[in-house]
């Protein structure tokens, strides 16, 4: 089960897949009612279920500093669910004490440690080095973190010397599992990459060239590409000593064995 506490999101990222189908994206606003809403869906969960807070937009912008909305909720839902966070933002350490308790999962997402570029790439979120510190924080407390390096974009970090900075830096925080995906084009994200980082329309056009690789409405890079990429990320993931999936690029023979592509299996309750 998926929940986000708000409409659109406020890191502006370049590579988002969300602005393409959620309108106004780029001014993210509370969801109405939405906790009043969310009592009324929750009692009709299964207890023990994976709730996913988010999906859409960051549970952690900056607009739940003034509403509290996914503190909240994680308050009703903290006894009796597995969360899955997913973020990029380090106010997720301000809810340490209620997701030590529960059967929780972090998910932090980190798609290079250069903060000029990371600026560029997702101008209103914050910078990487904080997201190391999240980790190193949830970690301290027990929360078990997976590092999401995702997008992979190429010719911007998809070298083996930015795969390996970023990963090194997050196993050494603490993360116990690396999800991985590769960039995949939508018209409204690829004008704004392209307009950003004009000398990569070259390169998008080779590695995208095949039409073929259009999937529900996504437009994916070759197979070889994914492929090779992934697998270096995987190789360095296993030599940190931390395991390793991808998810949506069907590349099953990827992922290790015994941890769902999430990270989901690592949620464990704290004593």
């Amino acid at each position: 089960y998926t929940v986000n506490p708000y409409t659109g999101c406020q890191h502006r990222c370049l590579y988002c897949y969300a602005s393409s189908y959620i309108k106004n994206f780029f001014n993210p606003r509370p969801k109405a009612n939405f906790l009043e809403t969310a009592r009324k869906d929750i009692s009709k969960i299964p207890r023990g279920s994976i709730i996913n807070i988010s999906s859409s937009s960051d549970p952690y912008q900056p607009l739940e500093s003034k509403y509290q909305y996914t503190r909240r909720l994680l308050e009703l839902v903290s006894d009796n669910y597995v969360i899955e966070i997913v973020t990029k933002s380090d106010l997720v350490t301000r809810d340490i004490d209620i997701l030590s308790k529960a059967r929780s999962v972090v998910s932090i997402t980190i798609t290079t440690l250069d903060e000029t570029l990371a600026r560029r790439l997702e101008p209103g979120a914050p910078f990487p080095s904080r997201r190391i510190y999240a980790i190193k924080k949830l970690t301290e407390a027990g929360v078990p973190v997976v590092l999401r390096y995702d997008p992979i974009i190429p010719g911007l970090n998809d070298s083996k010397e930015s795969i390996s900075a970023v990963l090194e830096a997050a196993v050494t925080a603490g993360a116990r599992h690396v999800v991985s995906s590769t960039y995949k084009i939508k018209p409204d994200n690829l004008a704004r990459m392209l307009s950003e980082f004009p000398d990569l329309e070259a390169k998008f056009e080779h590695i995208y060239r095949d039409r073929k690789n259009r999937i529900q409405g996504y437009l994916y890079a070759d197979k070889e590409y994914r492929y090779r990429t992934l697998s270096t990320v995987r190789d360095i993931a296993h030599s940190l000593g931390v395991t390793f999936a991808t998810c949506r690029e069907g590349l099953y023979q990827l992922n290790d064995k015994g941890v769902t592509c999430d990270g989901t299996s690592l949620a464990t309750r704290n004593s």
